[in-house]
């Protein structure tokens, strides 16, 4: 265990195990991805078994090469007839056409004005789904400006997974049933998002068969991807008392929200930058719990990035969550109760007061 994690733990076999958690799995809305898939591409997933895409966790088209799909248990490329195939030969080879098509639905006509979007590297469309490019980088003083000739792009397909958080209620909430403040770490791919936007729900709903209320949410959704805004209407259930800033910088969307909105908790995905922490920081001053998440495999590793350093050694979480895939996106593999005070070296060599 790493030596940040010495706090009160609760490794992963200490909590309710998949097969005893009741959670409810929407798989992602194939109607939601076809309209923005060039003619080409669009045919074999929609021939494809109702079993295979269920398990989808990507699209990836890469210009001359197979058509591929990214699966729970690993990849596989799809014939023109959506069969999935071993034979990288007789796959669906995405053409330059069809790359050209599907980006420009997915930016609907206009690409300069997804510019911002682009310098990210990533569109998010409608169902929070997140389209990621790959092509040439234009700089502008060193940093990305925007990505031109796009040849290749990944669709990471958003499902609901309600009940995916139960298994942290009784982190999630105090003894007195108060929110309590919550940082889940996970490395990419491993279902942060996942989970927050259901322990989102559970705090906004409240848990009625265990007494504990529901409680005024604010999420500032930067990506598009929790609540998967449409028209500013949420399209993901986030719950009854959330109130969603879409599409709005976390560090000002915390401040708007606060301003706006009284919220109890903040919600906000992959903080990460300086402005992210002081907006956290003054949320936490009036009083609001904050919940989180950020990249990472280990409290170690994120108390090592200068930009959330001070976030873990400063007390505004009372608990972090790790994920993983071990078995399967979303793994709970530990959980750690308790502030991160007086932490030595930021390679996290020294000792944890809990």
């Amino acid at each position: 265990m790493s030596p940040l994690e010495t706090a009160v733990v609760r490794k992963s076999h200490g909590l309710p195990g998949p097969s005893r958690r009741r959670v409810s799995v929407r798989p992602p809305d194939r109607s939601e991805i076809l309209p923005y898939l060039a003619p080409g591409v669009r045919r074999p997933l929609e021939r494809l078994g109702g079993d295979l895409w269920a398990r989808a966790e990507e699209v990836r088209l890469r210009r001359g090469r197979p058509l591929s799909l990214v699966t729970d248990t690993g990849d596989v490329w799809l014939s023109p007839s959506g069969l999935p195939t071993e034979d990288a030969s007789s796959a669906h080879v995405v053409t330059a056409d069809e790359t050209t098509k599907t980006l420009s639905l997915v930016c609907e006509g206009s690409v300069y004005a997804l510019e911002e979007e682009f310098r990210h590297g990533f569109v998010t469309v409608r169902g929070g789904h997140r389209v990621g490019l790959v092509g040439r980088a234009v700089l502008d003083n060193g940093r990305v400006r925007t990505i031109t000739h796009v040849a290749g792009l990944n669709i990471r397909l958003s499902r609901e997974v309600r009940g995916a958080a139960r298994p942290l209620v009784r982190w999630l909430f105090d003894r007195r049933g108060r929110p309590v403040s919550t940082l889940i770490v996970s490395p990419p791919g491993c279902g942060k998002t996942t989970i927050l936007r259901d322990a989102v729900r559970l705090l906004s709903d409240g848990v009625p068969e265990l007494g504990l209320k529901g409680h005024r949410v604010g999420l500032v959704d930067e990506r598009s991807e929790v609540a998967a805004c449409y028209e500013g209407v949420p399209q993901r259930d986030v719950g009854l008392r959330t109130d969603v800033l879409d599409a709005c910088p976390k560090a000002e969307g915390v401040f708007l929200l606060l301003r706006a909105m009284s919220p109890e908790v903040i919600a906000a995905d992959e903080i990460g930058r300086p402005e992210d922490a002081a907006a956290l920081n003054e949320a936490a001053s009036t009083g609001a719990a904050v919940i989180a998440t950020a990249h990472g495999s280990s409290l170690e590793e994120v108390a090592a990035r200068p930009m959330l350093r001070d976030l873990v050694r400063g007390g505004l979480f009372r608990v972090f969550v790790i994920l993983s895939r071990r078995s399967g996106p979303g793994t709970i593999e530990r959980v750690v109760d308790g502030p991160l005070r007086g932490l030595g070296s930021p390679a996290g060599g020294g000792a944890v007061a809990p």
